[in-house]
């Protein structure tokens, strides 16, 4: 079922490779596609956006106002929701705000001998726009992930767009949203979402930014459309690589390894281990836990297509490996994890000890969850707060300090043939 690979092999790294790549490439029909709805919904704005939605989400919609959330229904959602839900939703997000609270810059400066100032203006963005997956798969620990950043960023206008489809609601992402203090919220989804977010419509506010997962024509009209506005990023499939030492419960890593694996056929859950017979104990459970799982099919394709049992030399082989994969969620189920977490390079989030299920980091733990895929946590962040921000360079100098640093920029400007640059700095030079 489930790959087995050793790193003794001698074409280990490259079927490593293999099993790494993943292209979030569009066929050439879904860019045909998003190109021609984005280009709609800018040239006729409203009307298309009704018409996208009627015909997608088998609505039956006649105008815009029909497709916005008063923030009463928000309310409404959030007070009806069962106690217990009502609470852990409450409790998460308390936890996921006071870990962004941390994250907060703010803006700073100094002053030179001479008089001159120099510092950095740290300002929130003002709008921002939301996409959070509608239907049955509906995720309000998106909304939590990205309006909670934002919002402690200090951004003005967070609007939130879900689409609908068949008019099936998640009352849980509606709750979500009012418990956050999201804005404004439209039922709307797909391309045409992104679109009107992107360039404004009657109803829907251009905005600055666009965060937030989606499907294959949610994640290429972002890339067409990045520029305009910016971006959090384009996210491939989920996934999870562990490093254990061989000691902890085998049926806690397979299920660790499934919790990513149920996500979608494409994700990845990969094992790192010295110990072979520990591997098969792994193996083994996956055999025993498997068929009593609710998404057996797509966790058994997924492994089967993606995952890997991979034995290495020793744990500092595997921490080798594990920084080549940089994965999105890094599992350290070892008897000194901090310590190994010094030598981790690359990693979106890193979950340390036998006892920090990756799961946890979805929904509760604190930091976000929207986290670096496909090799790309070699260069990136998980979201965050510093993501709605922006940093202005401050820039004051004194009669002294502008005539020093003239004659440094006159020099490097007649160097570089600019003689009005130079002129202007020479202007400031005293006699």
């Amino acid at each position: 079922m489930i790959k087995r690979l050793n790193s003794t092999d001698p074409d280990f790294w490259q079927a490593l490779d293999g099993l790494l790549a993943w292209e979030s490439v569009s066929d050439q029909a879904v860019n045909d596609t998003v190109t021609g709805i984005i280009a709609d919904i800018r040239n006729r704005g409203d009307a298309a956006l009704v018409e996208y939605t009627n015909r997608f989400d088998r609505m039956s919609i006649k105008t815009m106002s029909e497709l916005e959330i008063p923030t009463a229904r928000l309310q409404q959602a959030l007070d009806g929701l069962p106690t217990e839900q009502r609470e852990a939703l409450q409790q998460a997000t308390d936890r996921v705000r006071a870990y962004h609270d941390h994250q907060k810059q703010d803006s700073w400066s100094y002053t030179e001998a001479d008089g001159t100032l120099l510092g950095q203006q740290v300002t929130a963005l003002e709008r921002v726009g939301l996409y959070v997956p509608g239907g049955k798969a509906a995720y309000p620990s998106s909304v939590l992930m990205n309006a909670i950043p934002a919002k402690v960023a200090g951004v003005d206008e967070l609007i939130m767009v879900v689409p609908t489809p068949d008019g099936e609601i998640n009352e849980l992402v509606f709750a979500a949203a009012a418990i956050c203090g999201v804005d404004r919220v439209f039922t709307v989804g797909g391309a045409q979402a992104v679109a009107a977010l992107a360039y404004g419509t009657e109803a829907v506010p251009q905005v600055d930014k666009i965060v937030g997962p989606g499907n294959i024509y949610v994640a290429t009209a972002k890339r067409y459309v990045f520029g305009t506005v910016g971006i959090d990023m384009i996210a491939g499939p989920s996934e999870i690589l562990v490093v254990c030492d061989g000691q902890t419960d085998p049926d806690w890593i397979a299920m660790d390894l499934f919790s990513q694996a149920e996500h979608d056929e494409d994700a990845q859950s990969i094992l790192l281990c010295p110990d072979a017979d520990y591997l098969d104990a792994v193996a083994a459970s996956i055999e025993k836990l498997l068929p009593n799982m609710e998404r057996a099919e797509i966790i058994r394709t997924s492994l089967n297509d993606r995952g890997a049992l991979i034995q290495v030399k020793d744990l500092d082989e595997a921490v080798t490996v594990a920084n080549y994969i940089a994965p999105e969620h890094l599992e350290l189920s070892v008897e000194d994890p901090q310590a190994m977490a010094k030598n981790i390079k690359h990693a979106g989030a890193i979950f340390m000890g036998r006892y920090t299920a990756e799961a946890l980091g979805d929904y509760c733990a604190g930091p976000n969850h929207v986290l670096p895929t496909s090799r790309t946590a070699r260069y990136s962040s998980p979201l965050g707060v510093y993501d709605f921000q922006k940093r202005s360079s401050l820039i004051m100098c004194s009669a002294d300090g502008a005539s020093e640093l003239g004659k440094v920029a006159s020099t490097l400007a007649r160097g570089e043939g600019l003689e009005a640059h130079a002129r202007s700095a020479e202007y400031r030079i005293k006699d």
